[in-house]
């Protein structure tokens, strides 16, 4: 497991962790790839009625470019929809990875969150438009500025909402989730169990 989270931290290549840890490159691949899923996260499958969940998308630079598009910051990278508890600030879902053109608002759906989370009252930010979820409020087309009612709503809204920007930033200080090399569901097993490293973190 040491190996493992090294690597996830780190992002070192594996001839350099596997003399670390007195092993062979091979071995520790194999390593790798056995125990990495068993980090990952569990989806929380039941909510109490009063849960409020955020959700956002994050993209993850990968080369495994079977699984991965040019997206906006220009490499090829996947979309991860992490879906957070407002209250406790616990990951509750990662969903499965898309290509990183996907847009959010896709994203939602096909990466499995949406079905997960059922009726959950779910915030997001303005990307996520026509989905259902709660969004701020936007300017309508030939209007320059909100009415200041509107503007009064989305302040609460954005400062809610920046949890799941803080969680995923948190996230991102493992190397992995910066460049990643694992092929395949790789990149998803690191996404899920740095999620679930982060919640042992919160230790609630």
């Amino acid at each position: 497991m040491l190996l493992v989270t090294a690597y996830w931290r780190t992002n070192l290549t594996l001839r350099q962790l596997a003399p670390l840890f007195g092993v062979s490159k091979s071995a520790a691949d194999r390593i790798i790839s056995h125990l990495g899923p068993l980090l990952a996260l569990k989806p929380r499958r039941r909510f109490r009625r009063d849960t409020v969940l955020i959700v956002d998308g994050t993209l993850v630079p990968t080369r495994d470019h079977t699984v991965a598009e040019r997206s906006k910051n220009y490499r090829y990278s996947t979309n991860h929809q992490v879906v957070i508890d407002a209250d406790t600030r616990r990951v509750v879902m990662v969903g499965r990875p898309l290509p990183g053109n996907r847009n959010d608002c896709k994203a939602w759906a096909l990466s499995g969150a949406k079905d997960a989370v059922g009726r959950t009252t779910v915030i997001a930010d303005g990307g996520y438009r026509d989905t259902g979820l709660v969004i701020p409020h936007r300017r309508e087309l030939g209007h320059r500025e909100l009415p200041a009612w509107k503007e009064e709503d989305n302040t609460p809204h954005r400062q809610v909402r920046a949890r799941v920007e803080h969680t995923l930033a948190g996230m991102k200080t493992w190397k992995i989730l910066r460049d990643c090399r694992l092929k395949g569901d790789g990149v998803h097993h690191a996404m899920s169990g740095i999620a679930h490293l982060h919640n042992l973190v919160l230790g609630r």
